[in-house]
């Protein structure tokens, strides 16, 4: 009895008592004699009794863990390409991509407190006219 308990993960005990439990509760037949004491003493709760069931061994359940597939590949099959970049061609990288970014690209300007102190022009809508009830 205590074999069979290990054999199943928690995870795996949880879905085989709630399948079975509403097996149960849907009036499949018990597969196991219970008297009705028994009964009584656990509620006629579907779960307890699907839990007896298992613990018993006598549910007709196995369970399918599909292991993963291995890829061995030989290392020695492996490239890997090793690229020695000096600093000097770091350098030269970084200054070229700078002056492709201030020749092609478009800088912001820092807003100066000139160009803030200008009013904006603002557009506004004439009143409708407002009718008064007496």
């Amino acid at each position: 009895m205590k074999d069979q308990k290990q054999e199943f993960s928690k995870y795996e005990r949880a879905r085989i008592i709630g399948a079975r439990g509403l097996q149960i509760s849907m009036d499949a037949p018990l597969l196991m004699k219970l008297s009705d004491k028994e009964l009584d003493g656990i509620n006629y709760d579907p779960l307890k009794i699907a839990e007896k069931e298992l613990d018993c061994g006598v549910l007709p359940i196995s369970v399918n863990r599909p292991m993963p597939l291995k890829n061995e590949e030989d290392l020695s099959k492996i490239k890997v390409e090793v690229t020695k970049v000096t600093d000097e061609d770091k350098i030269k990288a970084e200054a070229q991509e700078e002056k492709d970014i201030s020749e092609g690209g478009e800088m912001m300007e820092l807003a100066n407190d000139a160009s803030e102190d200008e009013p904006e022009e603002t557009i506004t809508a004439p009143a409708a006219p407002v009718e008064v009830l007496e």
